[in-house]
């Protein structure tokens, strides 16, 4: 299934960009040019570029200024890039370079990827089919199957994360927030994650940012469960799917404690008694099945997760 793109002109490839000669003496300080601003986030800017040795756009990466020089950031930084880059798999996004820059700060440079987030796509729901949004989520998953083969739990899976190209590309981005473990098994968490802005004092605007994060987040991952695994990942499929079957979000609340309690404590609605649309059995068992409260009462597997939702539940 092939979503449409975003009104574009895509880069042709032409003779005298491929047989442009390399400088005799290569300057990394001058490799990227023609810098233009994608998106700034809270603690990253991303840029698009032209990389003059291969003529080609990419994406570029890098830590806004106010962050550059701090250690914490930097090795959550360097986690990201090393992790999208050691996970080579078609449904994430490839990483081609981690370096400083002139100032000796990191960037990474990375395919640049044109289309639309599920979430822009989950706002026009009415305008997609359940079978394409479902292959979505279908290739989502063989992204987390090849991860959590390699030992890496995403932990920061919501639609914002999800992208999908025109031709018929889907990515699982943004593994910032990724939890690996040493060789002997044991975890070294870093300060600050994902669990402990929960006790933050938030401003208006992080606080929507937040619970917009909340939803997607199992009940272990807020309760900070060190003993955490790749059925957190099945939780937040699980609330993709359940807004995918009925426009809204398995847990509500108007506050952060309301809506902390609802992930940890209620059970969600059936997807059947409140969608305005045919849910189809399966897919709905399947989706609440996602939702349990406790990691061992879901779907144990993203393999077991796929097999289901490749079923006929039309």
């Amino acid at each position: 299934m092939k979503f449409s793109a975003p009104p574009q002109e895509y880069a042709s490839v032409y003779l005298e960009d491929t047989d442009k000669a390399l400088p005799e003496k290569i300057n990394i300080n001058t490799r990227y040019a023609y810098f233009k601003t994608i998106a700034k986030g809270g603690k990253c800017l991303i840029q698009a570029c032209k990389d003059l040795h291969l003529s080609r756009v990419i994406c570029y990466k890098s830590l806004l200024p106010e962050f550059a020089d701090d250690p914490i950031e930097q090795q959550r930084f360097l986690r990201e890039a090393r992790v999208s880059a050691m996970l080579q798999h078609p449904n994430t996004i490839p990483t081609y370079e981690l370096g400083r820059d002139n100032k000796g700060h990191y960037y990474f440079t990375m395919k640049l990827v044109h289309g639309y987030t599920l979430r822009e796509i989950l706002d026009y729901r009415e305008r997609y089919d359940l079978s394409q949004l479902i292959h979505v989520i279908i290739q989502v998953l063989h992204a987390l199957e090849y991860a959590h083969a390699h030992g890496v739990v995403h932990r920061d899976i919501k639609p914002e994360n999800i992208l999908v190209g025109p031709f018929g590309e889907v990515v699982l981005m943004d593994w910032g927030l990724a939890k690996v473990w040493k060789t002997d098994g044991s975890d070294a968490p870093l300060p600050n994650d994902i669990a402990d802005t929960l006790s933050d004092d938030l401003s208006i605007t992080r606080r929507g940012k937040l619970q917009g994060t909340i939803i997607h987040m199992s009940p272990e991952q807020i309760d900070k469960d060190p003993n955490i695994d790749g059925r957190t990942d099945i939780y937040s499929i699980g609330t993709i799917l359940y807004e995918i079957l009925t426009g809204t979000s398995p847990s509500t609340g108007d506050t952060m404690d309301k809506m902390i309690d609802s992930v940890k404590n209620q059970e969600s609605i059936p997807p059947s008694e409140i969608s305005k649309l045919r849910v189809p059995p399966l897919l709905e068992k399947v989706t609440m099945s996602c939702l349990k409260k406790k990691p061992a009462d879901r779907i144990q597997t993203v393999n077991e997760l796929i097999r289901l939702l490749q079923e006929d539940w039309l």
